[in-house]
């Protein structure tokens, strides 16, 4: 990786100030008449290849700035974009982009930038360039694709990538090859499965015949990729052999597609079956669970001690099953990744500004996979510093230019939109106003009868208490009668007569004898 630019070294000519990353120094050689398109005699590289080819962001946007030509060719027909592509240069092909420059220039050979990232597997610089809008279905001299050529090249990042921006897994070459055949012949085994669990149906992609009637099986054979031999044998059998859903021969590895986690708890525990048992095809539980996604069996099998790593007759551990029938939660277990918490999804940071400027700091490598041009982070910071400073310039000289043109009578679109948001508001205003006026008519309505109301209860109020008080002095006025007490007549018992007695004295001169 290239050293720390030096500090005031002399520069013999612009390609060597951009290969130290001297802005500077460029700057200066420029204005004493250096061109700034100049070829170097060695590699016939311009000042704006060698940025690319560095990674000298800084050198690269001024150049940029200056009029430097990105069309310029080298005798392989490389363009500035294809020494980034193929350096990896990730950012020099984002400045090269928002410049404008075309992504589908094509070398001598027919490879377009996106062939050249593909084949040397910068995938984070093959997203760029897919960002850019070329053409992932162009073909070189050769009738590959940039698929085919990740296929042959076995870069699977790149492969899924160009699947994902809607690449053909079916597309043939001039040969008839698929991406398939390619990476059978070449014995590119994690991309030969990517290919076949991506493609429409496994006998498209497996039975697939090129022009000399090979499948990817007899291309793999011929070039004695027996790896690859093994796991089309065992995949062409698993498609030819399906699963007998009444088979009693391998009960745990049914509960485990299945997902049925009871029975299989009861036949491990109770030692009907080992927890590692493989079945005709070398597949254990855990190959089964993890190739159905059935993630709380596997999660059992694996807190039980189940071997994760044991392979079945394809060579395909648990993990690898689960990678090519895309269960991707189950890849995670097998990992032991703990990523499901909020702290691993924000990349360790918790705070989204703390990972926001952890990611701005990355930015500054000026790229994630080339080698670029080390900055200490004072010269970073004198960069950041010329940045910031151009845009002031070029802030003031736009509204200097905008200002010249309205005197000329110009209109610009930015000011037609301007007026047109002008009237809508005032539209909007004289709506609100309307709306306004008729609220105010209303409310003034309503209070108008509310009063009405306030009045006529306090009439109401007023001819209830005249009646209340008439009413009562028409009571007080009238005479009070006296009532007769009538006696109560003694009823006399049909039990009897009630007798009164009279009883005489006694003589008082009786003589008693």
């Amino acid at each position: 990786m290239p050293t720390n630019m030096p500090v005031g070294k002399q520069m013999a000519s612009v390609h060597e100030a951009v290969q130290n990353g001297d802005v500077l120094e460029l700057e200066n050689m420029v204005k004493r008449g250096a061109s700034i398109n100049e070829v170097d005699r060695k590699d016939k590289f311009t000042a704006l290849h060698w940025a690319c080819h560095c990674g000298a962001l800084e050198c690269l946007h001024w150049l940029l700035w200056h009029g430097a030509d990105p069309t310029t060719t080298t005798p392989q027909g490389w363009t500035p974009a294809h020494v980034a592509a193929i350096r990896g240069q990730d950012q020099c092909i984002q400045a090269l982009t928002a410049q404008g420059v075309s992504m589908n220039a094509r070398d001598l050979r027919g490879n377009s930038p996106a062939h050249l990232a593909a084949a040397h597997g910068n995938s984070y610089t093959l997203s760029s360039i897919l960002r850019a809008g070329t053409d992932n279905e162009g073909k070189n001299i050769t009738t590959w694709t940039a698929t085919h050529i990740a296929a042959f090249h076995g870069r699977l990042g790149c492969l899924q990538l160009l699947l994902k921006w809607g690449a053909r897994t079916d597309e043939a070459d001039g040969n008839g090859n698929i991406p398939a055949h390619l990476a059978a012949q070449e014995g590119h085994l994690p991309c030969l499965k990517f290919l076949v669990s991506s493609g429409a149906t496994i006998s498209d992609t497996l039975g697939a015949r090129n022009d000399n009637g090979d499948t990817p099986k007899t291309l793999a054979s011929q070039y004695y990729k027996q790896h690859c031999v093994d796991y089309i044998n065992a995949v062409e059998w698993e498609r030819d052999h399906p699963e007998d859903q009444e088979n009693l021969a391998f009960p745990a590895h049914m509960s485990a597609a299945s997902g049925d986690l009871g029975h299989l708890r009861l036949l491990i525990e109770q030692g009907v079956v080992n927890i590692n048992e493989k079945d005709d095809k070398g597949s254990t539980p855990a190959h089964r669970a993890a190739g159905n996604g059935k993630l709380e069996c596997l999660q059992w099998l694996v807190e039980m001690g189940a071997n994760i790593h044991v392979q079945n007759s394809a060579g395909e551990t648990p993990m690898d099953v689960a990678h090519r029938f895309a269960q991707l939660a189950c890849v995670k277990l097998l990992k032991g990744d703990d990523s499901d918490s909020d702290v691993e999804v924000m990349g360790g940071y918790s705070d989204p500004e703390e990972r926001q400027d952890k990611l701005l700091q990355r930015s500054t490598d000026h790229g994630l996979e080339g080698e670029s041009i080390v900055l200490s982070p004072r010269q970073k910071e004198e960069a950041r510093g010329r940045a910031i400073k151009r845009v002031e310039e070029l802030e003031r000289l736009i509204g200097i230019a905008k200002t010249n043109f309205h005197q000329l009578g110009g209109r610009l679109d930015e000011d037609r939109e301007q007026q047109r948001r002008e009237r809508e508001s005032d539209r909007m205003l004289k709506e609100l106003e309307s709306q306004l006026e008729y609220e105010r008519l209303r409310r003034e309505k309503l209070e108008s009868q509310l009063d009405e109301c306030r009045a006529e209860i306090q009439h109401l109020n007023a001819m209830l208490e005249r009646a209340s008080n008439v009413a009562y002095s028409e009571e007080e006025a009238k005479p009070k009668k006296t009532k007769k007490k009538k006696k109560r007549p003694v009823s006399a018992g049909s039990g009897g007569v009630f007798v009164k007695r009279t009883i005489s004295k006694a003589p008082q001169n009786l003589e008693l004898f």
